[in-house]
């Protein structure tokens, strides 16, 4: 019995592996921001100048976190993927990051009014590290699928992928 030909799976999981771990630093370079910038609206000096409106001053964090992530994934994550920076893409790339920004502010949200919970600590591990960990997740599947899609042929991998069923159909010459 022949085995089955796992290596496009193969070849699938090792692009996205590589392309998520130049996701994740990126993504670890924007949360650095947005935790700066969080912390600083919010409890510079005991009370920050944005203390009393913890929603508003992760907005502007997490906006802040965008514009560094967004240079550093066309850059580098998706270097691969040619397409022409345009409205379309903006526009993508803008609902993306809002449904995200709700996630966050959803998590956020839920630990400051729901929860009662509005420690230095509380405000991180709900708005920064849970709602970022599942803000990510659904960045980076969307940005792969819709924001940055890559076209036929664009890599050498994704060649080989769109082009191999072809060539076993294909008799061999010998």
């Amino acid at each position: 019995m022949r085995k089955p030909d796992t290596s496009h799976l193969r070849d699938f999981i090792i692009r996205n592996l590589r392309r998520g771990g130049i996701f994740l630093a990126i993504g670890g370079l924007g949360f650095v921001v947005d935790a700066l910038v969080y912390n600083v609206l919010v409890f510079a000096g005991g009370e920050g100048p944005l203390y009393g409106f913890p929603l508003v001053a992760k907005t502007i964090a997490v906006i802040a976190g965008l514009v560094v992530t967004y240079i550093g994934n066309r850059l580098l994550t998706y270097r691969d993927r040619k397409a022409p920076l345009n409205f379309a893409q903006v526009a993508r790339y803008a609902i993306v990051n809002v449904l995200a920004i709700l996630v966050q502010l959803g998590c956020l949200g839920f630990s400051r009014y729901v929860l009662g919970l509005d420690s230095v600590l509380a405000d991180n591990v709900s708005g920064t590290l849970i709602g970022q960990a599942l803000a990510t997740g659904l960045r980076y599947v969307l940005y792969t699928l819709w924001v940055f899609p890559h076209e036929e042929s664009t890599d050498v991998i994704t060649f080989i992928e769109d082009h191999a069923e072809v060539d076993e159909h294909r008799p061999e010459h010998g």
